[in-house]
């Protein structure tokens, strides 16, 4: 008569068997959870370029084509200069910026206003904000439409070019010859972008706009 014998794993055969497959899936853990976190961290830098480049573009469109008119805040009478400058009529504590663009799409003027608007850029609550008027001349009581444009910004400073300088603020009766922005980000540090006015003037040794 044959007879046979059932053989099975020792206990420390089983421990080691459960060591071993814990260290595996430990590290296949690890291994995915970091794929996950350079996942997450690539979606956040992807998403604030196309908020960074989202917003010069912006910018740059209103800047190039401003227009040589004044300004009417709150429906007060129009300021004497083409860019408002001063922080008082959009935020207490930063500097901003107002003036008038053309290029505004009003094709065949079939929506009630002009084709030029009113626009402005401030700091509020670390964000750089864009307002604008549905109207060119707002009256008075008129809410602006609030466009947020980069968040996590320090400080915001606007500066002026002359033709031989640049100058932080700007009260002349014609267009510097170009206009800068310094964003200061928590992330980036400062970023400075510099952009062409189109139908600026130059200013002599006299003090006075002549054409470039």
């Amino acid at each position: 008569m044959q007879s046979y014998q059932h053989k099975g794993f020792t206990l420390l055969e089983v421990l080691i068997a459960i060591a071993i497959f814990s260290l595996i899936s430990l590290s296949s853990f690890t291994i995915f959870d970091t794929v996950i976190r350079s996942d997450e961290t690539s979606e956040k830098l992807s998403k604030r370029h196309n908020e960074l480049q989202r917003a010069f573009l912006i910018i740059e469109r209103d800047i190039i084509q401003i227009a040589q008119r004044s300004i009417r805040i709150n429906g007060e009478s129009p300021l004497s200069g083409f860019l408002q400058t001063s922080g008082d009529e959009f935020s207490s504590n930063e500097q901003a910026l107002a003036f008038v663009r053309h290029g505004w799409t009003n094709p065949g003027l079939l929506l009630p206003r002009s084709d030029v608007q009113a626009v402005a850029y401030r700091l509020v609550d670390q964000t750089l904000e864009r307002l604008h008027y549905n109207f060119v001349d707002a009256v008075v009581g008129t809410e602006p439409k609030i466009q947020p444009l980069i968040s996590k910004v320090s400080a915001l400073t606007f500066e002026y070019y002359n033709g031989e300088e640049w100058r932080k603020g700007w009260s002349k009766e014609y267009l510097p010859l170009a206009i800068a922005i310094e964003v200061n980000t928590k992330d980036y540090g400062v970023i400075r972008r510099q952009f062409l006015v189109a139908g600026s003037k130059i200013e002599n040794k006299e003090g006075l706009g002549v054409n470039p």
